[in-house]
């Protein structure tokens, strides 16, 4: 499969050049020199509204990566993407997983569509049965925890979701427990009735060492509570395609949701991973986030490059990452339910897009990948946002704002907003020295300390940073928001030339982690030989026992 080049586009050399010069540029300039630019530079779609305003871009740079994108042939890989196309090519499968959330079957893809409706029917009876408290435990008391075993994507989003929807949760109250560390589970049962909780297992193969793990101790923490064998099933389901080693567990297979192999575990939030959120809120809920992210694959299957929300934050990234030398990307939710938010986007956008191979598999010459970092809301202001404002690195960011409360507190809700919108403009505006001083002898400095310390205070100013705001976070709108990113992930990922939906540099790590395993525990004492760091850390393991 041969892959675009970013660098062999002819519009690159002439955005290296346009690059050059917008460096330097003054954001407040850049609005004074345009009275449109506020309103051109800003976008809505799916409930979302996009302000790009304040970038270090000008209109002819803007059209300039716009004629990037379709000499990379976006448009093209977009409608690829969305119809089915193997465009997963070092694993030969299609990427769909905005066929989860489709209300009706897309052309060609009828057979697929039917399996995800089967699914989800099976997800609505689980979860109306115990959204509505219908599923007692062995002792015939009703379910009142759930208890989600996963990693990766099976745990970080619905995670993200169960906790991002919490206003609109039920009677269920839902957990998450990923680390094979044992004081995870053991932290999450230490409160929770045997008899009143219910687990799912996600693990497409039932082999997924930390899953596996989790569940076999929570089976046996299950069985000394007084559960037998044949009381499992009120107990255990699984999202798995191993049938058999679930069976084996203990879940018999009308307990067993599936997953496909043409969906990438994160990107499954959408499908029976995501029953756990489906218990919580309830499936009319869920229904609403499924059919936000459906109203953002609409929009972005239908929209031009220069009208689609998830392209434009595509450029966006390559702009700083690779005409900049931006090395990372901020993400700062000022909702305190999103706080997961940058945890979500960090395996979905570093596991898709930190390759260093084109996806023909020639190594490619040029950064793809930024580091994806952030916080929530005002949190980050006492901790990093110092870095944001006067230390030496580009850290373009992204705010993301909803509107309106779900606390009722709207006095302390505006103080958010203010707080928000702050630290935007002082992203954009910055202080300087001069201002600074002026700053310090009103606070009754004398002018030759006012004069010393002013350097201290001034800012420098014109710091990217896009605002993403919404009229309240919802099921739909957060659908949205996951699909909005998700999709700017795909985009990326063509116009650097990879393959965003693979993930093979997780693998070496989990092949050595059984080989020193298998050394610990003495299951191959003779194993293979490791460097003489590793050799001496596991002989410290051993001395501490």
């Amino acid at each position: 499969m041969a892959s675009t080049r970013l660098n062999e586009l002819p519009a690159y050399a002439e955005l290296c050049a346009l690059a050059a010069g917008l460096r330097s540029a003054d954001l407040q300039q850049l609005f004074d020199g345009d009275n449109h630019r506020a309103s051109d530079f800003t976008l809505a779609a799916a409930g979302l509204q996009l302000d790009y305003s304040k970038h270090l871009l000008d209109r002819e740079g803007l059209a300039a990566l716009l004629r990037l994108a379709h000499q990379a042939g976006l448009p093209d890989r977009i409608g690829e993407l969305l119809g089915g196309a193997p465009v997963n090519n070092t694993e030969d499968r299609p990427a769909l997983h905005s066929l989860l959330r489709a209300a009706e079957a897309p052309e060609g893809l009828a057979d697929k569509f039917a399996e995800v409706a089967a699914t989800r029917d099976r997800m609505r009876h689980w979860a109306d049965r115990l959204h509505q408290g219908q599923h007692t435990g062995y002792g015939g008391a009703v379910i009142t925890d759930v208890v989600n075993i996963g990693i990766g994507g099976s745990d970080l989003g619905p995670r993200l979701v169960s906790e991002a929807l919490r206003p609109f949760h039920g009677d269920v109250a839902c957990r998450y427990v990923a680390n094979v560390d044992p004081a995870d589970l053991q932290d999450t049962l230490r409160t929770l009735d045997p008899g009143r909780t219910l687990f799912i297992i996600c693990s497409k193969s039932f082999r997924t060492e930390e899953t596996l793990t989790n569940s076999l101790a929570a089976r046996d923490w299950m069985q000394q509570a007084g559960a037998a064998v044949d009381d499992l099933d009120r107990h255990f389901l699984a999202i798995t395609t191993n049938l058999e080693a679930a069976a084996g567990f203990g879940i018999p297979a009308r307990n067993c949701l599936p997953m496909w192999d043409w969906v990438g575990g994160r990107y499954t939030v959408w499908s029976a991973i995501g029953l756990s959120c489906a218990i919580a809120v309830g499936w009319e809920r869920f229904g609403e986030f499924l059919a936000g992210a459906e109203a953002m694959d609409r929009h972005f299957a239908a929209s031009d490059p220069g009208a689609n929300m998830p392209v434009l934050m595509s450029l966006l990234e390559v702009w700083y990452c690779n005409f900049f030398g931006a090395g990372n990307h901020v993400v700062l939710p000022y909702d305190n339910s999103l706080q997961r938010l940058p945890d979500f986007l960090q395996q979905l956008t570093m596991e898709s897009n930190g390759k260093r191979v084109s996806a023909d598999g020639t190594a490619l010459d040029y950064d793809t990948g930024p580091v994806l970092w952030g916080s929530a809301g005002t949190m980050g202001q006492h901790s990093f946002h110092q870095l944001l404002h006067q230390g030496t690195r580009l850290c373009p960011a992204d705010f993301i704002l909803p509107l309106t409360t779900h606390t009722g507190m709207t006095e302390q809700h505006c103080r958010l907003v203010a707080n928000c919108l702050a630290q935007s403009r002082t992203m954009m505006v910055g202080r300087t020295t001069e201002a600074a001083m002026v700053a310090l002898q009103q606070r009754g400095l004398g002018s030759q300390e006012a004069e010393r310390l002013a350097p201290h205070l001034a800012m420098p100013g014109n710091r990217p940073n896009s605002m993403i705001t919404m009229q309240a976070l919802t099921p739909a709108t957060l659908g949205a928001l996951l699909a909005l990113y998700e999709h700017r992930t795909f985009c990326s990922g063509q116009l650097w030339g990879i393959n965003p939906f693979d993930q093979w540099g997780v693998e070496l790590g989990k092949e050595i982690g059984v080989q020193i395993l298998g050394r610990l525990s003495g299951d191959e004492p003779e194993g293979e030989p490791m460097d003489p760091s590793t050799e001496r850390l596991m002989q410290a393991w051993r001395d501490a026992l």
